[in-house]
């Protein structure tokens, strides 16, 4: 049965009746939701109660921890940087403490590597601001000690490449499986300006940026511009169907045709670790390397022709 109580959304109740009684299982949606409506509306303290009545009526559950985590983003979005250390310090306990507590694995519940992932981001963020850079690389890399085997991995490297990255030597990508071309190693291709385009599938920003990137690889082509596309699999297909690697092997060619038809000659690795190394939790990351074979630029999402070509006039002259 169905039934819709308050701003929480549908509470599907399935009763199981045995000797004794009978056990009654809620599931419930919308808090994160109505707490992101809030932030877009610039309105924490309606968040702010909303969180608070949840919590006397559920208690901390994943869903609040998620939620928490999203008021943290919120104020770090804002620029109110201790109230964004608040809710982050206390999305990390909360979090945290469920997983020793109950015992869990970080990856068993699918709010709580978002709330922790998201929690470690906003602290980073704040030291960053307050000039502690180094101290934000060590809090994060951690982080990547403590989690390194879990799905929040990739968002760690991110943010640690977000404050680090940029005029380091460009970590070694894995090219023993790929489509398309054979990829040339990077320690090869010094000398030549280089763009990783790190992309999925499922990615509608990647399937818009690649017309940029092909525009930009035949204006720079005479600058030697080698352009890599790394991707991954995600153990899914189209409409997100479970997908053995073959299959999704088979189905990520098939989306290289229909959207990236004029990057059909792009090496494309395909690897998690490299997404790991290059912490391409975000889809697009676009890297370019200089002739040496340094990280001049480290952005994750999605840039314009004219944001690309100035970063790649730089190291392609």
């Amino acid at each position: 049965m169905q039934v819709r109580l308050g701003k929480w959304g549908v509470i599907c109740a399935a009763f199981f009746f045995c000797i004794g009684g009978c056990v009654l299982i809620q599931a419930q949606a919308g808090l994160i939701e109505d707490i992101r409506h809030h932030l877009e509306e610039n309105s924490i303290p309606a968040a702010e109660a909303e969180l608070r009545a949840y919590k006397a009526q559920h208690g901390i559950t994943p869903e609040y921890l998620e939620a928490l985590s999203w008021m943290a983003r919120g104020a770090s979005k804002a620029k109110q940087w201790d109230q964004a250390v608040a809710y982050a310090s206390e999305t990390r306990t909360l979090t945290e403490r469920q997983l020793v507590g109950k015992k869990l694995k970080l990856d068993a519940e699918p709010h709580l590597p978002i709330a922790l992932g998201a929690a470690y981001e906003v602290l980073a963020q704040s030291m960053a601001e307050k000039g502690q850079r180094a101290e934000a690389v060590s809090l994060l890399r951690s982080a990547v000690v403590r989690y390194g085997k879990t799905s929040i991995r990739a968002r760690l490297q991110k943010n640690i490449n977000l404050l680090a990255l940029v005029g380091q030597p460009a970590p070694a990508l894995q090219e023993a499986d790929y489509l398309g071309p054979k990829p040339p190693t990077l320690a090869s291709l010094k000398g030549s300006p280089v763009l990783l385009f790190f992309w999925a599938h499922w990615c509608g920003d990647c399937k818009a940026e690649a017309p940029v990137i092909a525009r930009l690889r035949q204006k720079f082509a005479s600058q030697g511009l080698v352009v890599i596309g790394p991707t991954q699999l995600y153990g899914y297909a189209a409409q997100g169907a479970d997908a053995t690697p073959g299959q999704e092997r088979a189905y990520i060619e098939s989306v290289r045709a229909q959207y990236y038809g004029a990057l059909q000659d792009m090496p494309v690795p395909v690897s998690k670790q490299n997404f790991n190394a290059y912490g391409a939790s975000t889809t697009p990351t676009l890297v370019v390397l200089n002739r040496a074979g340094q990280v001049a630029m480290y952005h994750p999402g999605a840039l314009s022709y004219d944001e690309l070509k100035a970063a790649l006039e730089k190291v392609a002259r």
